[in-house]
């Protein structure tokens, strides 16, 4: 079977053990089981339960029609790459789960002109700028003083707080923007009047990092399920 030349009985078997492995791995990583050996780190807190397809799903047409793709893409043939092996996870992909009508902050009014500048400095145009996946938290922002970026020029008119929105703007007070304000506003919940009242900062640090909501349990809209985001994708795939 082997020539009586050591190296092609070594090339035989090092050919055949990697064609061994390549098949192993082929047959065991897209296993549920596997998930956690491919995940770059944990999920953030409220997707615990999710399963890695939920956002990294199947991306249009089989590998060799994306290779084709991308190469005619690295030619100049193409004028857009191609997601390779899974779709990409943006906007779109999150927002199949967390859009709510309610959003004081979506995504998409930071692609108006005004905020061009603001958007130099924290990329609000994308939901990963501040919700990262796979760093165990909510948010990865180190500091709660992005609001400093719109609001440096906040007046408030019949201000209601016992220190007015207008001194703490002037003493650059930006964390305690968050000790009030819910940022995407979907909480339900008392704002308080009187600085003493206000959710302490040390608990919207804790938040931030994935620890209990200091706002509310009660919520206008939750986000959808696994089970109710897979019916919903369901509903949008043509039949064959």
């Amino acid at each position: 079977m082997f020539s009586k030349n050591p190296l092609r009985k070594r090339q035989y078997i090092g050919s055949l053990t990697g064609i061994s492995i390549g098949i192993l791995i082929y047959i065991l990583l897209p296993l549920k089981q596997s998930e956690t050996y491919l995940s770059l780190g944990p999920l953030n807190t409220g997707h615990e339960g999710l399963s890695c397809s939920s956002c990294h799903t199947d991306a249009k047409g089989n590998l060799w029609q994306q290779l084709q793709s991308n190469m005619a893409y690295t030619f100049g043939m193409r004028k857009t790459m191609t997601d390779f092996g899974t779709e990409n996870v943006d906007n779109k992909k999150c927002l199949d789960c967390h859009n709510r009508p309610n959003d004081r902050h979506p995504t998409h009014r930071f692609l108006e002109p005004r905020f061009k500048e603001a958007v130099t400095n924290i990329n609000a145009t994308q939901c990963e700028t501040c919700h990262r996946e796979h760093n165990g938290t909510r948010v990865v922002l180190k500091t709660a003083n992005f609001c400093m970026n719109c609001h440096y020029d906040l007046e408030v008119k019949n201000d209601p707080i016992d220190v007015p929105h207008e001194k703490l703007v002037a003493q650059k007070q930006w964390s305690t923007c968050l000790q009030c304000h819910d940022f995407h506003g979907n909480h339900i919940y008392k704002v308080a009047t009187v600085m003493k009242d206000t959710i302490p900062l040390q608990k919207i640090q804790n938040y931030l990092q994935g620890g209990t909501d200091p706002f509310s349990s009660e919520k206008s809209h939750n986000p959808l399920s696994e089970k109710e985001w897979l019916a919903l994708k369901q509903k949008y795939i043509p039949s064959k």
